[in-house]
């Protein structure tokens, strides 16, 4: 009696325009310190468009295109899910309602900018943008680290010594750094095949 096979989990549905610009909407507004943390919570954990090594190429690219990194990401996320009109409206969502925040801040600012309170308050956000950063580039890092270790996790490190430590400048970091993690992932593939 042949055993019963099991069909694979069906990926999630596409999401429509609607659900990306609402989604990034809620990402936008919840993003008090940074977005990414939230995109990547929304993307990952909650919505289960991407998977987390999906999530981290596609920032990745974000990074090494010129630009604010979330905003790079949103662009790319948008059009993978729906072309550009998907982009057009990701873009849309995360950058509308901050604009118009900022814009009245900015005026309640300028108004009530020499209060000594406001300072605390500025205070206690910047520790808890730092706390949410340092939580995101974990979740991150976590994929590098759990699977076997390879070449991916050496470069990682590098990039931190590089710039963290050493404080050399991140483009020349980059400049260096790229390339020889580019060429590695290409010539993987081949030296594995290769192999008999």
């Amino acid at each position: 009696m042949p055993e019963p096979t099991t069909s694979p989990p069906s990926p999630p549905g596409m999401p429509s325009l609607s659900e990306l610009f609402i989604s990034f909407i809620i990402v936008s507004v919840s993003g008090f310190g940074g977005a990414l943390p939230w995109a990547r919570r929304m993307i990952v954990e909650q919505k289960h468009w991407m998977t987390t090594e999906e999530f981290n190429e596609a920032f990745a690219l974000a990074q090494f295109l010129p630009g604010p990194n979330v905003v790079n990401f949103s662009v790319v996320f948008g059009s993978r899910f729906g072309g550009a009109a998907g982009a057009a409206v990701a873009l849309s969502g995360l950058m509308g309602p901050p604009l118009v925040i900022v814009t009245v801040l900015a005026m309640l600012y300028a108004q009530f900018g020499e209060l000594e309170i406001l300072g605390r308050i500025l205070s206690g956000i910047t520790a808890a943008a730092a706390g949410l950063l340092i939580a995101v580039v974990g979740k991150m890092a976590l994929p590098l680290f759990t699977k076997r270790w390879t070449w991916a996790p050496a470069i990682a490190i590098l990039a931190f010594a590089g710039v963290a430590i050493m404080r050399w400048p991140l483009p020349w970091v980059f400049a260096v750094l790229a390339p020889v993690a580019v060429a590695i992932a290409w010539f993987k593939p081949a030296a594995k095949t290769a192999t008999p």
